[in-house]
Formats: structure tokens, C-alpha cells, sequence
């Protein structure tokens, strides 16, 4: 049993020492006067002065802690700050009489005071998300303290403290008196008895030193990185330093942690792996870590609920119990093997999985190669469209496939598609730690190994010490509590003979443990050794073959060119799509909201079955005579403005890009063109010239040819000239860049721009500034080029293309992208004569851009478009999404400003919105954050601050919100 006087200690309340009190205590004592304000505690009382110069913290603790405690923890704090730990570590400060700890009367009462620097910055209690990275420098901190403790050594350490996790058990089951729900005060009595009874064989190898015994998210100071991630830099709150078990010290902090970390224990793993690498713990002390986390969140409920049953009012208590109670909640939501295999993986200490052997097969009866198995992963070819939302389609393909010899089975060790959730915010249980076999009924199944029959229903379990085998869909007459012997009859496939039966089979090797049929993929690497692959049971292979992403990303490091960057630093292997959602082969879900190249969406299958049927018969190039090419140059043709009547087809926007400023050359044999700062128009040689994307080419205004002339970017949110009035200012720039052609003999031979400041994400272009522009350009004899690649082809919603918005009609339009949802396919529309220029430099022809198949994607597209009212949804969907990004705006500083219109929307987030310092850094952690939230998203601009939202066409409003939903969750919770 714990010491009474520790039990007593856990009894007592607060000092009784008001804000007047205090205030006399800071002159009298120390000489200070200042505003002053109380800080929370749990038994003492903590106040905070700020005396103009200065932020200091007056500790006040009951006479019944003894005075060598209170000196251990200044003596602590004074031998960390001499270490060079890296860590902001508060100075005790003397009173006026020289004495550290002097003692007080208020009252009646006696009190200890200590006076301390405070140290600025934020704790972390209420950020509702770490990041990994946060999650890592908790565990990384905590090993700094404990190895710069190591050696510290004090009389005052030898303590009573019922937050010593060495009397957790008897502590918890004292202060369990206070607990009035019964059934909770079960659940924390059940818990601390197997916490303990796990550490009882463990305790001799754990290793005691000095710890500081309370890093929390509460007692470290954090201040902002370069992305606006708080990172823990400061330790507080030297309260409980004792002697103590080294391991102890990192189970505090990650029990503090997982009020942080959504439901999912593993949230821990980047701080046990932090504190591993700095300070190596043993393999007991690794095996003791969760029993003493489960064991720290078991006292922390059991003290608060016992401290709010002698102090009502207490704020700090009655703001910190819910996160109590979901710590431990999520501390006893797993089961122990989980959580040990887990934490010894993250330390690099996991052992090689014993092998498993049989006695006896199960199935002998079943010829191995009769075995047929299906494929329910995310590259399953049996899972056309959207087949694997059907909820019984496992059960489908099974029965299919034995058809042919009567036996097929599914495949351990898959991540199914058929178990994913799009719109979901955490990733679903994918990873199968089990097989369905289909079978004939009656089929007879022997013991694998010894054990005993345990029977739940129709659920039997082969029970041994080492692994037992959990079987669904037999018929045993065997009695509960029977002992068999491998090679024993245990039952039959339920069903009748030459009929058909299923048979689930699952193999555990923890006898007291139900495992799930499903696990979610980060665990599945430690619930596979906990549930292991039945394939020996059965004398076949049933497992899948495992994802290898990051081999496979090595080899496109190895093979593909560096500049053809991917997004993310670790992506997701992306492999099949499905509208606007896409999958990785962890059948995890992502919206895609960047990918306007798939106008229509993922996986159409009506575009599938038109491109299919035109491959069988031919594909060619354009110089052919057939049908498609007519018929589809006819149809964009028809889509452009009255005169614009003649079309090229290419391979690509960019390839449309310098076709236009080709014709724009030959039409008038002039060669200077304009071009927008901040605009991006393509890869080739020339359309890259008229690009001046910072983002896409740091150097791009240094390297352009003396032939291009780029003119003030007219952006009216971060210009030279904002908001409505701004037209002139920009066009008035044009004027002067013409001016400086002519003057140095030049003649101008066109403009492009993009209709919409695509690249900056969506900015409209100041009203008339195409109108006045345009006209200054023909003047000159020079053409017009709007480039739609982006902006363009039904995506704005309320125009077919962004030139509409101006109210003009350019001479020459490139369009890609969307109009192939995919396919290389690229167009320029002009007139004929523009078109007839050419001929002047020879004819011109593109591989694939006017090849069959090409003119059939295009075609099939525009059916789509028109028959599922795309433009429509554009139009309904993007002004409802747009509404709520606006919404979030009012809420977040750091949203700048809602750009765009329809499906093609920019969101810009600042640091200050009267400077519009752009939020860079911030913008890419909030990209990564979304990502893990299941959303796809990237920054665009010259600043990379904004987010270019431009989803596929069919984007649903369930969708939006969800995307919404999610962004509002990152501005509210960090990122």
C-alpha cells in the first residue's frame, strides 16, 4: 500500500491565497509591483506579475510538502540551465532577504513561495493537432531533460508524490473512492490492475534516475517555426522531479499526447522514436511504456475527479478533465500487443517474427491447386467503376471464382478497395488479417495444432498458449473446454454436402485478444505479426503481394528526370480514380481538387468504352482521311466565337501556346510579343519565353529572348493597382512597354494573356483591361492570344471561356487540358486566314493531337459535358463552394482573399492582410495537413501562398463541403 502520508497528500486542496494576497506577497517579499493575474494548478497556486519590464511566476505550495523538495526543483532547473541543452528552462529568483524559498503566513495558514522567470511562448494544450513533426520534438525534448538529469542528484528527490507512476496502482485505487460513476470507477480499476500486473515483471529492469516526471502540453513553452507550427523550445513546472522510473518521464508526455491524437494511439510513435534515438531505452523499458501510459491516464482521471470533490471551482482542473478522460479512453481503446509490437518497431527493437508451423492442415480435403483467389485491391481489375461500393461485391467475387473448381478464398494481407471511404477524414480498415474461403459445404476441418475449443456462438476458437485459430461458418459438436490434439476433427463447413459454404479463418497469437478483421494500413505492419498470414494452415499461398511505394518511388528517382518533380515529399501511390475521388493502394480515399486535366472526372466509363472501341479499329495521325478529325474540328469550331473557324489540333497546351505565337509571327511577320508577369503559358521553347512564373522558373525574369516584353501583371489583389479602379494604372503600363518597342524600332506581332489570372488562382483581370488592351495591340497590327488552357472550356461556370468575362473576342484561343480529360489533346481556334499565315514556314501536322482516338476523347467529352450539365454544376457547385471559402475568411485572418469563379478558385492566405505578406510556409504545412485529412491539394502563385482549387467538373456539393469542412478543421486545429 502506498505511505498514508502520501495518500493524505492527495487530499489536500489548493492554498487559500486570493489575487490580494499574492499582490503583497510580490512586494513585500520581492519588491515588485506590476498587474497580476493567476495561472492554473492543480494543488498549488500560481500567479503571474508583469511588472512593464518583466514577466515573472510566484509559486505558492503547502507547508506539508517539505522544504528539500521545493530546493530539489530549483537546484534542477539551476543544473539545466548550466547545461547547453538547446531548451529555455525558467531561473529561480531570490527574495529581497536572499532566500529562495521563504515561507509565509496567510490565514493562519504556513506556505512555501518561490518566485521564478517566466518564460514566453504558448503551451500546447489547446492546439487541437500536433504534427508529427510537433509529436517528435515532444519525445526529443523530453530526452534532452532526462539525459541532462541523469547525473543530478539531491536529498529532495526521495519523495511521496501520487503522481509517481512506481505507486500508480495503489494511488489510482485510493483516489478511486472519489470517482461517483461506478461503472467509470470499474473501467479505471480494471485498467490499473492490468497495467499493473504487466509491469510487475518488467519493474526490476527499469532503470531510476532523476525525471522531471511532467513534460506535458501544458509545461512546455512553444514558439512559432517558419511554417507557423508551434515547436516546443521551453520546459516549465518542475513540480514533480523525483527519483523515478527513466521511462516514466516519456509515458507522461505521451499520455499528455493523446488527447492530441484523434483516437489513434500510434500518434505517439514519432515521440517514442525521438526519445529512443537521443536517449536509447532498453527493451523492458520499451515493453513498460504503454502499461505505464494506460497506468498515468488511470491516476489522471481518478485525481481529477478526486481534486474536483474537495476544490468544486477549480478552473485548471475543470478545464483539463474531458482531455483526462480522452486520454484515457484512448489509452484503453487497444490492446496491449498492439501497442508494445508498435513501440518496439518505432525504436528499431522489434524481433523477427517467429515462425509459424502446423501439425496438421485444416482443410485436408482441399487440394491447393484448386484454389482460386480473387483480387479486391484498388488495382483490381474486377472492380469496374464504382462495383467495390457495393457492400456485399467481396462475397460476389468469391462465389465467382469457385465456379471453376468449387474452392476460392480471399487474400490476407490486401488492402481492399472494397473497404474504403471516400469523404473520410481519417484513413478506414482496409488491411484484411483474415480470409473468406468459399467451399463445399460440409467440408470437414481437423486441428491444426493442440489447443482448446472455446465457443462464442458460431464462432469456435482453437485456444493454445501461442496462437489460436478463429474460425466462422463451422458446425462443432465438440463441448466448450474440450482439449483436442492436432490431426482432431473439430467440425464441418456448415451447409450440406455438394452444396456451397464459407468458412472465415483468422489465426491470433495473444489467447486473449478478439483481433479485428480489418486493421487501418499505418498499424498494418504490427497487426499482421499479431495476426498472422493462415496460408501454412491451409498448404497454399493466400497472401497479397505488398504494396512497395517506396521502392517504386527509388526507382523514378533513378529513372526519371529530376525536374519532373511529383507532389509531396512522401506521396501516396495514387492508382486508380473514381470521379473526384482517387486511391492509393492502402485503399485510403483522397478528394482530388487540383486536377482539372480530368474535366469530367476519374475513370469515366463512357469515355473508357469510346476510346476502347475507336483503339480496336484505328489510330493514326492526321494526315489520314477519316471522319473523327472532321467532325470534331466542327464541333470546336462551333463553340468558339463567330469568326473564329478554323482549328489546329495538338499534343498539349504548351504545344498550342507556340502554335499561337507561331501564327501570331507568320500573320504579320512581326516577332515582339507581350506577355503578363506572374503568367504561366507552357514547356515549349516558346511558350516557356512568355512565361514569367517565379514559381515555375525562379529565373524566369532574367532568361526571357529580347523578343518577349512582359507588362505589369494586373493583379487587383496584390498589385501595383487594386481593387476596381485599377484599369487604367495596368493598361497605361502597356502603353508605355509598346512605347519602348517602338521606340527601339520594333514592331509588335501579339498579346497573350490568360483570360483569368490563372496561375495566381482565379483573379479576374480588372474590368475593360482586355477590351483596352486588345484594341492597343490591333492597332499595331499584332493578334490577340487567349489562353483557355486553364481557365477555359466550361470550367468557370458561368462562361464557357474566360475571355466572355471581358466581354471580347480574341483572333487566336489555345486550349488542352480538360477538352481530353487526360488524353494528350491540345487545340488552337482562329481564323482562317490566321490559320492560312502558316503556309508561309510549310504544313503542319501533330503525332496524336488530331489522331482518332484523340478526336473520339474529344468528342466523347463535350457529350459528357453537355449530357451531365457539367458547365452547370461548374456554375452551382463552385458559387456554393466559393460562398463557404468567403465564410472562412470572416473567421481566419490568414485567409486573404477568395479568388476565381465557378470550379476554378484561388484561396490566398497572408501573414498580415494590410501588408499581404504571403503565407508561404504556412500554405505548403497546410497542404500536407490536408492530405492527411484525404483532401489533394497544392499552392500556386509566384509566392506559392495560394491554393489553386480546380477539381474535376463533377465535383457534387457533398464534396465541397467536405473539402470545406476540412480546411475549416486545419485553420481551426494547426497545422
Amino acid at each position: 500500500m502506498a505511505d498514508s502520508a502520501l495518500l493524505q497528500r492527495t487530499e489536500l486542496p489548493r492554498p487559500n491565497v486570493t489575487l490580494a494576497d499574492a499582490r503583497v506577497i510580490f512586494n513585500e517579499f520581492y519588491g515588485f509591483s506590476g498587474t497580476i493575474r493567476e495561472l492554473g494548478s492543480q494543488q498549488d497556486r500560481n500567479f503571474l506579475i508583469d511588472t512593464g519590464e518583466e514577466r515573472l511566476v510566484l509559486k505558492v505550495t503547502r507547508a506539508e510538502y517539505p522544504q528539500p523538495e521545493l530546493d530539489a526543483q530549483n537546484r534542477a532547473m539551476e543544473h539545466l540551465r548550466n547545461l547547453d541543452l538547446g531548451l529555455r528552462i525558467p531561473e529561480p529568483i531570490p527574495a529581497l532577504t536572499g532566500e529562495y524559498i521563504p515561507q509565509i503566513e496567510v490565514g493562519g495558514h504556513y506556505y512555501w513561495v518561490r518566485l521564478l522567470s517566466y518564460l514566453d511562448g504558448e503551451p500546447l494544450t489547446r492546439q487541437k493537432y500536433l504534427a508529427p513533426e510537433v509529436v517528435a520534438s515532444f519525445g526529443d525534448v523530453v530526452a534532452r531533460i532526462a539525459g541532462g538529469l541523469k547525473d543530478f542528484r539531491h536529498s529532495g528527490l526521495e519523495r511521496e508524490l501520487q503522481w509517481d507512476l512506481r505507486r500508480a496502482g495503489p494511488v489510482a485505487l485510493h483516489l478511486l473512492k472519489s470517482v461517483a460513476d461506478q461503472k467509470q470507477r470499474d473501467r479505471i480499476a480494471k485498467a490499473m490492475i492490468m497495467a499493473v500486473k504487466r509491469l510487475q515483471p518488467l519493474a526490476s529492469e527499469l532503470r531510476i534516475q532523476c525525471i522531471h516526471h511532467d513534460i506535458t502540453d501544458d509545461n512546455v513553452v512553444a514558439t512559432p517555426n517558419a511554417t507557423g507550427r508551434l515547436m516546443p523550445d521551453g520546459v516549465i513546472d518542475f513540480g514533480d522531479v523525483l527519483y523515478g522510473w527513466l521511462v516514466a518521464d516519456l509515458a507522461v508526455t505521451c499520455a499528455a499526447l493523446l488527447h492530441h491524437a484523434d483516437g489513434d494511439p500510434c500518434f505517439i510513435l514519432p515521440a517514442v522514436k525521438a526519445f529512443h534515438a537521443r536517449y536509447p531505452l532498453n527493451e523492458a523499458e520499451l515493453k513498460a511504456l504503454w502499461p505505464l501510459i494506460v497506468a498515468r491516464a488511470g491516476v489522471l482521471v481518478a485525481s481529477s475527479e478526486q481534486q474536483l470533490s474537495i476544490d468544486p471551482d477549480n478552473d485548471y482542473v475543470l478545464g483539463n478533465i474531458e482531455h483526462e478522460r480522452t486520454i484515457f479512453e484512448v489509452a484503453t481503446s487497444v490492446p496491449y500487443p498492439l501497442m508494445e509490437a508498435a513501440i518496439l518497431d518505432a525504436a528499431g527493437m522489434l524481433p523477427d517474427e517467429p515462425e509459424l508451423t502446423k501439425s496438421h492442415p485444416l482443410l485436408p480435403s482441399l487440394a491447393p491447386a484448386d484454389f482460386r483467389l480473387t483480387d479486391l485491391s484498388v488495382t483490381s481489375q474486377d472492380l469496374p467503376r464504382d462495383t467495390w461500393s457495393d457492400q456485399e461485391i467481396d462475397w460476389k467475387l468469391l462465389a465467382r471464382a469457385a465456379m471453376e473448381t468449387g474452392v476460392a478464398s480471399t487474400r490476407y494481407g490486401e488492402f481492399r478497395l472494397s473497404y474504403t471511404k471516400p469523404l473520410s477524414q481519417t484513413p478506414p480498415a482496409t488491411f484484411a488479417l483474415h480470409i473468406d474461403v468459399c467451399l463445399p459445404g460440409a467440408t470437414e476441418a481437423f486441428a491444426p495444432f493442440d489447443g482448446t475449443i472455446i465457443l462464442d456462438g458460431h464462432h469456435l476458437i482453437l485456444s493454445s498458449p501461442e496462437l489460436s485459430l478463429h474460425l466462422d461458418g463451422i458446425d462443432c459438436s465438440l463441448e466448450e473446454g474440450t482439449t483436442v490434439k492436432a490431426g482432431d476433427a473439430i467440425g464441418a463447413v456448415a451447409g450440406a454436402a455438394g452444396g456451397v459454404g464459407g468458412l472465415r479463418i483468422q489465426l491470433c497469437r495473444d489467447p486473449d485478444l478478439v483481433p479485428p478483421l480489418f486493421a487501418k494500413p499505418q498499424q498494418s505492419a504490427v497487426w499482421r505479426r499479431i495476426c498472422p498470414s493462415p496460408s501454412t494452415l491451409l498448404g497454399v499461398g493466400v497472401d497479397a503481394p505488398a504494396p512497395e511505394s517506396h521502392a517504386l518511388l527509388e526507382r523514378r528517382k533513378n529513372s526519371f528526370a529530376k525536374p519532373q518533380k511529383n507532389y509531396y515529399a512522401d506521396p501516396p501511390q495514387i492508382e486508380r480514380g473514381w470521379r473526384e475521388h482517387l486511391f492509393d493502394v492502402n485503399g485510403r480515399a483522397y478528394l482530388d481538387m487540383v486536377n482539372n486535366v480530368t474535366i469530367l472526372g476519374h475513370g469515366n466509363p463512357r469515355l473508357a468504352e469510346a476510346v476502347g472501341r475507336q483503339w480496336a479499329m484505328l489510330n493514326t495521325n492526321s494526315r489520314f482521311h477519316y471522319a473523327a478529325v472532321a467532325e470534331f474540328s466542327d464541333r470546336l469550331a462551333s463553340l468558339a466565337p463567330e469568326g473564329l473557324d478554323t482549328v489546329f489540333l495538338v499534343n498539349s497546351g504548351s504545344e498550342a501556346v507556340d502554335l499561337a505565337l507561331r501564327l501570331a509571327w507568320a500573320h504579320r511577320g512581326h516577332r515582339h510579343i507581350l506577355s503578363l508577369l506572374e503568367a504561366y503559358h507552357g514547356w515549349t521553347v516558346a511558350s516557356d519565353a512568355v512565361s514569367t512564373s517565379l514559381a515555375d522558373n525562379p529565373r524566369a525574369l532574367e532568361t526571357r529572348p529580347d523578343w518577349v516584353h512582359p507588362v505589369l501583371s494586373p493583379n487587383t489583389y496584390r498589385g501595383k493597382y487594386r481593387g476596381d479602379g485599377s484599369t487604367d494604372g495596368y493598361v497605361q503600363a502597356v502603353i508605355e512597354k509598346i512605347a519602348e518597342i517602338e521606340n527601339a524600332g520594333g514592331q509588335l506581332g501579339g498579346f497573350i494573356a490568360e483570360s483569368v489570372y490563372g496561375n495566381a488562382g482565379g483573379i479576374p483581370l480588372p474590368p475593360g483591361y482586355l477590351r483596352d488592351v486588345y484594341a492597343l495591340v490591333r492597332e499595331r497590327g499584332g493578334l490577340c492570344v487567349a489562353d483557355e488552357v486553364q481557365v477555359g472550356y466550361g470550367r468557370l461556370g458561368h462562361h464557357f471561356w474566360g475571355f466572355e468575362q471581358q466581354g471580347v473576342v480574341p483572333d487566336i484561343i489555345t486550349v488542352a487540358k480538360g477538352m481530353g480529360n487526360g488524353q494528350p489533346l491540345g487545340a488552337v481556334i482562329t481564323r482562317r486566314e490566321i490559320a492560312d499565315s502558316l503556309e508561309k514556314e510549310g504544313y503542319f501536322f501533330s503525332s496524336s493531337g488530331g489522331s482518332p482516338v484523340s478526336c473520339v476523347v474529344g468528342m466523347t467529352v463535350l457529350d459528357i459535358m453537355r449530357d451531365e450539365k457539367l458547365q452547370q454544376n461548374a456554375r452551382d457547385t463552385g458559387d456554393h463552394l466559393k460562398a463557404r471559402l468567403e465564410a472562412l475568411g470572416q473567421r481566419f485572418p490568414i485567409v486573404g482573399a477568395v479568388h476565381g469563379m465557378g470550379l476554378y478558385l484561388g484561396l490566398e492566405f497572408v501573414r498580415d492582410r494590410e501588408t499581404l505578406e504571403p503565407a508561404t510556409e504556412e500554405t505548403a504545412a497546410l497542404c500536407d495537413r490536408l492530405l492527411e485529412l484525404g483532401v489533394i491539394m497544392q499552392p500556386t502563385g509566384d509566392h506559392l501562398n495560394v491554393l489553386k482549387i480546380k477539381p474535376p467538373l463533377c465535383l457534387g456539393k457533398e464534396s465541397a463541403d467536405f473539402f470545406a469542412d476540412m480546411l475549416e478543421k486545419v485553420l481551426s486545429d494547426g497545422w
